[in-house]
């Protein structure tokens, strides 16, 4: 006999022992009820309708998906030297690699070149130095550019970057319409979640439509930018505000290029999108059918009549902050569940991180493990035989459902202030998303969200794994000396008249920027000298507002008795010496990721210090200088771009010279156990690793300031 969801109640009650049913619910952070059991009636309407490669391209844009061709493997790479990472790309591509994902150093990511004085400690850090062709052509030195697909992940310098990789590949060999591959090129996300921006949102935007714009008519098989969730999620988005602000962001993308006269089906097919991948596994599948359901929509609503401008195509990444310090190896083990939520969502490529990614930059044998993470998942698991393996499940068609219409909210809300650069203008996606930051944090701090190995089944004892350290310095020489090189043997002339007509182009907002780029790059001016001089036609560079949200950690433990005595102790200490504990949060060199700091800002002054933010990309004496102005007590740097071990030292020389020697300072973030006695025999006084319980930080920083204010 049939059983009915009324005789599943009736059993599910028995085996809970008089508790309701109910009380396995869970809600999201999304703001979405899951439930224990999902049955045919769950299923959306239209689910049973739809099929692989027809609109609204749910269940994958391909008819035959990966049981026709596999997702590429793509594995996003670059560090120190363009000769390093060239050796790297090729070793890589012989492995099974098909793809190239090039990344770039923050100096290169800033717009300066690497004999510039703010970025000492950037060079080769975090990515690959990149200051002229002469440095792309080495990076793609015996890879034909014709034949290899390559994405750049870059944004505030797009155009110094892209306009040098095709004159890289015309002086290959290499015609500018036969270049395929992808650049980011996704500025809006900059400014909420990642801040390697330069310029402003409205020349940023104009730089985006001049891409398009240039791509559309002169690289028919390049993709013009990647719009990027990525970021946003390893900010602190729920999967929801990922999805709605990512495509946001695309609708206003799409708005500048019409606004150049582009019609939607002259570049929307070459739109494409970033998604980032984390432990939320059947939720992050979901997400992508979703992403592909609601552009549909978006796309159609815009007025697009081909097929292929409907189609949401991307690009994943495994999630780096899912990544622990602490037992690392677990990291293998979290990048192959994400990656196959990746798979079984639809991506067409995908990188996978490495296991080390939490603690430095992957090794050659960490980076062989990532890759071959994705080998066996093609090779081995049987994935690829059968299209959308997913389809009709009944929760995974359920939560598609749910993320979309969450997702679609959150989208009015930014339609309705005018669209995503207003939005961004008022910092609504960026409050939001660090709100969910502080919420998840704390999760994690109280054990509500296990993670294994930080906070439950912890290893005692744990010995450090070998890491790749980069020579900044011997990276930075090498590089400042090839820059001289090129600057001598140039036609200065040619050069000066080219950036004078670069800088024109974006003072006037006529003519096309990145046309104007090539022509300078061709006569070697460096990426720092064509940044500078569309800085001086858009009349300078972008400076945000930091700000701190406050009332998170005070609302989820409330109830708390270690957060009440935490809480007392600093209100203690107030009480009798007159002042609040005061903190200032730094972010030093041109590292944009401010989740950590903004973090620990926000739990810092609800627990009852005085919390101040430093502005972005500081040097140590400008840090150093606002210590002292504002008479604190403790320095909290955060780190996450390995440029500690040279920008710490400098911060407590400064400090020291200025006579303030006895303020206190920690750090924390993304700092290889290796490093810390070097650090601590700078002078630092704490350090906080990736997983850091903020209570515990807390308590570590008010014992030094409580101590030595005894010893004062």
């Amino acid at each position: 006999m049939t059983k009915t969801i009324r005789d599943w109640l009736d059993l599910a009650s028995k085996d809970m022992k008089g508790k309701p049913v109910e009380s396995l619910n869970v809600e999201t952070p999304e703001g979405i009820t899951l439930k224990p059991l999902y049955t045919a009636d769950d299923l959306p309407a239209e689910a049973a309708g739809e099929l692989p490669g027809f609109a609204p391209y749910t269940r994958g844009v391909r008819s035959t998906m990966y049981a026709g061709q596999p997702w590429t493997i793509r594995q996003y790479a670059g560090f120190s030297t363009a000769e390093e990472s060239n050796a790297f790309y090729r070793k890589n591509l012989l492995g099974g690699q098909k793809g190239l994902s090039v990344a770039f150093d923050l100096a290169t990511h800033r717009g300066y070149d690497s004999d510039h004085p703010r970025v000492a400690g950037d060079v080769g850090k975090a990515g690959v130095a990149i200051d002229s062709v002469e440095d792309m052509k080495i990076l793609f030195d015996g890879i034909p550019l014709g034949e290899m697909s390559v994405s750049m992940t870059m944004n505030g310098a797009i155009i110094p970057v892209l306009a040098m990789f095709i004159v890289a590949g015309e002086e290959q060999g290499v015609a500018r319409k036969d270049l395929t591959g992808t650049v980011q090129n996704d500025i809006l996300k900059e400014f909420m979640v990642r801040n390697t921006y330069i310029y402003s949102p409205e020349p940023s935007m104009r730089i985006v439509a001049d891409i398009i714009e240039f791509t559309a008519e002169e690289m028919p098989k390049f993709n013009s930018i990647s719009i990027s969730g990525y970021h946003m999620q390893e900010a602190g988005a729920t999967l929801a505000q990922e999805l709605a602000y990512t495509l946001a962001d695309g609708m206003e993308y799409v708005r500048a290029a019409q606004a150049k006269g582009l019609s939607v089906d002259a570049f929307a097919g070459r739109l494409s999108f970033f998604f980032c991948i984390g432990m939320n596994f059947f939720m992050e599948a979901a997400k992508l059918r979703a992403a592909r359901q609601l552009w549909s929509k978006i796309m159609t609503d815009f007025g697009a009549q081909s097929e292929r401008s409907k189609m949401l195509r991307t690009h994943c990444q495994t999630s780096g902050v899912s990544l622990t310090e602490q037992d690392p190896y677990n990291n293998v083990v979290r990048t192959a569940f994400e990656a196959m939520a990746a798979v079984l969502g639809g991506t067409q490529s995908l990188h996978t991180n490495s296991f080390d990614e939490a603690i430095a930059l992957p090794t050659e044998f960490s980076a062989r493990i990532a890759r071959n993470t994705q080998l066996i998942l093609q090779h081995e698991t049987g994935i690829t035989k059968v299209v959308d393996p997913l389809g009709g499940s009944y929760y995974v068609e359920a939560l598609t459902r749910d993320l979309a219409d969450q997702a679609w909210e959150l989208i009015r809300e930014v339609e309705a202030l005018g669209g995503m650069t207003k939005a961004v203008e008022q910092g609504l996606p960026k409050m939001r998303i660090e709100e969910a930051a502080a919420r998840r944090q704390a999760r994690i701090d109280r054990g509500e969200d296990v993670i294994v190995g930080v906070n439950r089944f912890r290893l005692e004892d744990e010995a450090p794994i070998d890491i790749l350290n980069i020579d900044t310095d011997k990276v930075r020489a090498g590089q400042i000396a090839r820059l001289k090189k090129m600057r001598d043997s140039r036609d200065a002339g040619a050069c000066k008249a080219a950036l004078k007509a670069l800088e024109a182009v974006a003072a006037s907002g006529k003519g096309n920027l990145l046309a104007a780029a090539v022509e300078a790059a061709r006569v070697r001016a460096s990426l720092g000298e064509i940044s500078d001089a569309m800085e001086r036609g858009f009349g300078g560079r972008h400076h945000a507002l930091t700000k701190v949200i406050s009332g998170v950690y005070n609302e989820i433990y409330r109830d708390d008795p270690e957060y009440r005595v935490i809480h007392d102790k600093i209100a203690a200490y107030a009480a009798e010496h007159g002042k609040q504990p005061h903190v200032l949060v730094a972010k030093m060199g041109q590292d944009g990721h401010d989740r950590g700091a903004k973090v620990i800002a926000t739990a810092f002054a609800d627990l009852g210090f005085k919390v101040d933010l430093t502005d972005m990309f500081e040097t140590p004496q400008e840090v150093a200088d606002r210590a002292v102005a504002l008479k604190v007590d403790v320095v909290g740097v955060s780190s996450l771009a390995a440029g500690h071990n040279r920008l710490v030292p400098q911060l407590i020389g400064c400090l020291k010279d200025a006579g303030r020697a006895d303020i206190t300072v920690v750090v924390g973030g993304v700092i290889p156990e290796q490093d810390y006695n070097f650090l601590r025999e700078a002078g630092v006084a704490e350090i906080f690793g990736p997983g850091s319980n903020v209570l515990d930080a807390a308590n570590a920083v008010l014992a030094h300031v409580a101590g030595l204010k005894r010893n004062v």
